[in-house]
């Protein structure tokens, strides 16, 4: 029987990899872009649906120094589209926009239907759990 060690083909994969899945461990730390290709943070970590395994949205680190003055905005999964040539996500966000999104403190984590409808409503986009 032949068997595949999972570990060692992913480390030899590069980060701009064409293949459809990631894990989520290598998605944290990727950074996010804005339409100008001006980083504004990176992948935090993704929150999942439990029921379906789909992810509801990202929290992205943004501002800060140094990992001081941080802020945590949840950002719908959807609006992340990644960008092979930036090594990283693409989003349709502006500073104002960021500015008044929702943000979490890095102790907190919402998982209930209220905060995805707050997260998706700052952003225009539709719950997709609720």
């Amino acid at each position: 029987m032949q068997t595949h060690n999972a570990t060692s083909t992913s480390a030899k994969r590069g980060a701009g990899s064409t293949h459809r899945l990631i894990s989520a461990e290598r998605v944290q730390g990727t950074p996010v872009f804005d339409r100008q290709g001006e980083k504004v943070g990176h992948i935090e970590d993704v929150m999942l649906e439990k029921q379906s395994g789909r992810v509801a949205y990202a929290i992205m680190s943004h501002g800060g120094l140094l990992g001081a003055g941080e802020r945590y905005h949840p950002i719908p999964w959807s609006m992340l589209h990644y960008d092979l040539d930036k090594n990283g996500y693409v989003a349709p966000l502006d500073k104002a926009q960021l500015e008044e999104a929702p943000t979490l403190d890095h102790t907190e984590i919402y998982g209930d239907d209220a905060w995805q409808e707050v997260v998706h409503s700052h952003y225009g986009t539709p719950a997709p759990f609720i």
